[in-house]
């Protein structure tokens, strides 16, 4: 069954606590063999298992490796091979009640350490880009046998742990070679593969999102996917530049990707990731970011603003360009003690919601006048008729003609959606 199904329930408030636990555990600087001892040591606690093992990919030798294991050296298994090799090859959730009764059960590694397995779980670890890079094997649940409902959890703690050990991955490679540069092409690597690579094809809507790094790396970020709860849209910016910022985006990326996917409404996923950053974040650092979720039956758009702004709505039945502040102060900065209700917007024929970061806003000409939000106001009406990626192109060329070959200081970002007329 796959651990993406709709038909699960969604998480309790206790596994999803379980589960931002995990995440900031995950969050810490690690080398592999402790990373590796740290995931097998959450996936036991969370999921009520006597054993778990993480079985690394060897794509070049196309095996996996086992790597954590109480009582064995290491072990390699050709992909195919087993349920570990099964859940590899077909990159799915596998749940076993009985390991002996099914066919694909290799009892090679029980012979070899003594352990009497009876049920489990195998799980594939996929990264943001969408590669393997192993499987993740829990044992015996300590009361009972697993089943479906666990999957969802399981697939959960999968995701953050394939995050987890593809950034400890990272962070080895960079300290190899030329350091810095290759810390900060790594990092733009990871960085650009948790944007979209392809945006939603919606009937009646035309949409279009640009990040430019004013470096390799930058604190920039934005998503466009669909959820059950509607059209995700996401645009952040974290302090400063470089790999710090660029780490810290990628985490609240992943933290909201993990929560729509878990079933969480709009409020609680911005108060749970906002508190979560704001316990693993340094004191200095936070990020601005605007979460919506647009309804494109109803053309209803809800969302809430840690510090982003201005976000600008224009209607073309009056040519009119409304501009909302930030909802609440920036995500990461304290915990939220009291949540102001979402903003809702009603998108007509024509109209055009703009976010933009302050790359653009404060794109400073030689004589350092600031780019402003008037200007954007004044494209978007004097070309309402253009499309969404023309509209980002002339924002773009308005603010280049400006800065009159003045440098680039800021990341820019930009996450235009129109309601076609």
């Amino acid at each position: 069954m796959s651990p993406q199904s709709s038909a699960h329930p969604p998480l309790t408030q206790e596994e999803v606590l379980a589960l931002l636990a995990v995440t900031r555990a995950l969050a810490a600087p690690f080398d592999l063999p402790t990373m590796l001892q740290t995931v097998t040591a959450a996936a036991r606690q969370v999921l009520h298992a006597q054993r778990s093992s993480i079985w690394l990919l060897d794509k070049d030798a196309g095996e996996l490796v086992l790597e954590v294991s109480k009582d064995l050296a290491q072990i390699r298994l050709a992909v195919g091979v087993g349920l570990v090799g099964a859940c590899a090859r077909d990159r799915v959730l596998i749940t076993v009640p009985d390991c002996y009764a099914d066919p694909r059960f290799n009892a090679e590694v029980d012979r070899q350490s003594g352990f009497r397995t009876q049920c489990s779980m195998t799980l594939p670890l996929i990264d943001h880009a969408g590669a393997l890079v192993g499987v993740m094997q829990v044992l015996n649940r300590t009361d009972g046998v697993f089943d479906t409902e666990d999957e969802p959890l399981a697939a959960a703690l999968a995701a953050q742990c394939a995050m987890a050990l593809s950034r400890v991955r990272m962070m080895a490679a960079m300290v190899e070679g030329e350091r810095m540069r290759q810390e900060l092409e790594l990092a733009r690597a990871v960085q650009l593969s948790t944007l979209p690579a392809a945006l939603p094809t919606i009937a009646g809507y035309d949409m279009h999102g640009i990040f430019l790094p004013a470096s390799l790396t930058g604190g920039d970020t934005y998503d466009i996917a669909q959820s059950e709860q509607g059209l995700l849209l996401v645009l952040g910016d974290a302090t400063g530049h470089g790999i710090a910022p660029a780490l810290s985006v990628t985490q609240m990326h992943a933290m909201l990707r993990m929560a729509f996917s878990m079933g969480a409404d709009l409020e609680t996923a911005f108060r749970k990731v906002n508190d979560q950053l704001a316990a693993t974040l340094a004191d200095s650092r936070f990020v601005t970011a605007f979460i919506g979720l647009l309804d494109t039956d109803s053309h209803r758009l809800r969302f809430l603003s840690g510090g982003q702004g201005p976000i600008l709505h224009f209607q073309a039945a009056t040519g009119a360009c409304l501009s909302y502040k930030a909802t609440s102060f920036p995500m990461g900065a304290m915990p939220i003690q009291t949540l102001r209700p979402p903003v809702v917007i009603e998108l007509a024929p024509g109209d055009f919601l703009c976010l933009l970061t302050d790359g653009i806003y404060e794109y400073e000409a030689q004589g350092g006048e600031q780019f402003g939000r008037q200007r954007v106001e004044q494209l978007l009406a004097q070309h309402c008729a253009a499309s969404a990626e023309q509209m980002a192109g002339l924002i773009l060329a308005a603010v280049r003609a400006f800065a009159r070959g003045a440098a680039q200081e800021d990341d820019i970002t930009m996450l235009l959606l129109k309601r076609v007329a």
